[in-house]
């Protein structure tokens, strides 16, 4: 029951994180991205106050992945957007329509299937070899090419690549002690993936939406992690609920989807204060 507790939280956090960090990312002045982008944004504390919100729900997660498998843990935290979106109707002013709250509740039932088929687990553990191989070079590849990189959607979507790595990573640790970490080589690659893809977020956010960009990559993020977990690192599924699992993904993805296209579509902005 911890497990699905620190899960819920994860959500919340997520939610504020994605949207002070949207705010904060907006008024930046910096359109280059990398690192640059990132030194001027932790000069922000808007943005600083956004991070530590991202960091929370990662840390709670973090501990919900020990347990819950990876397709449950990420459509999990992949809501948040819908989240996000009722805070900011709440407390920024943001007009919520019709088709924003079919889609919420689209997303819930994904949500309702996913936690009904899931059954806890401890991973597989992974190779550092193999893991280096299959996940930090495609890692390094998107580190390298991000200034070339100028559309929102691939920009979002590489980051939910680089999250992705960070997800299948940390399951495959996360019922490690937590001292011993730091000496864990996986555990310095999820660092880096989270680094890689904090850095695509930020630009992502800068150039589009809140919405729309944290719709692709959650998106992104659960689709291979979704697929990845099942596949290799031993999820397990109730029995006879496998479909419950693939419609729950598929609901879950639509939704944050459709809710990302609502946001790009809409006739007025959506406008944020400050």
């Amino acid at each position: 029951m911890t497990g699905y507790l620190e899960l819920a939280a994860s959500a919340v956090m997520y939610a504020l994180g994605v949207v002070a960090q949207s705010v904060a990312s907006r008024r930046a002045d910096d359109d280059l991205g990398g690192p640059g982008l990132l030194a001027r944004l932790a000069r922000d504390r808007l943005y600083l106050l956004g991070f530590a919100g991202q960091l929370g729900g990662f840390a709670l997660a973090f501990l919900a992945r020990a347990d819950l498998p990876l397709y449950l843990v990420q459509a999990g935290s992949s809501c948040a957007v819908g989240l996000a979106t009722l805070f900011g109707v709440l407390v920024l002013g943001w007009r919520v329509r019709p088709v924003e709250v079919a889609v919420l509740a689209v997303m819930a039932l994904g949500l309702v299937l996913l936690v009904a088929a899931a059954t806890p687990s401890t991973a597989r553990d992974l190779p550092p070899l193999a893991a280096f191989v299959l996940f930090g070079l495609p890692l390094a590849l998107l580190a390298a090419a991000q200034r070339k990189v100028r559309a929102v959607v691939p920009l979002a979507a590489f980051a939910g690549l680089a999250f992705a790595v960070v997800a299948i990573t940390s399951r495959t640790i996360a019922d490690e002690p937590l001292p011993s970490l730091p000496l864990n080589a996986l555990a310095w690659l999820m660092v880096a993936a989270a680094l890689v893809g904090q850095s695509y977020l930020a630009l992502g956010l800068r150039r589009g939406s809140a919405t729309s960009t944290a719709a692709t990559m959650d998106a992104t993020t659960v689709v291979v992690t979704s697929v990845i977990g099942i596949a290799a690192l031993g999820d397990r599924v109730v029995p006879g609920r496998e479909w419950w699992v693939v419609l729950g993904v598929g609901l879950v993805v639509s939704g944050v989807l459709l809710l990302g296209s609502a946001d790009r579509l809409a006739a007025t902005p959506v406008r944020v204060a400050g």
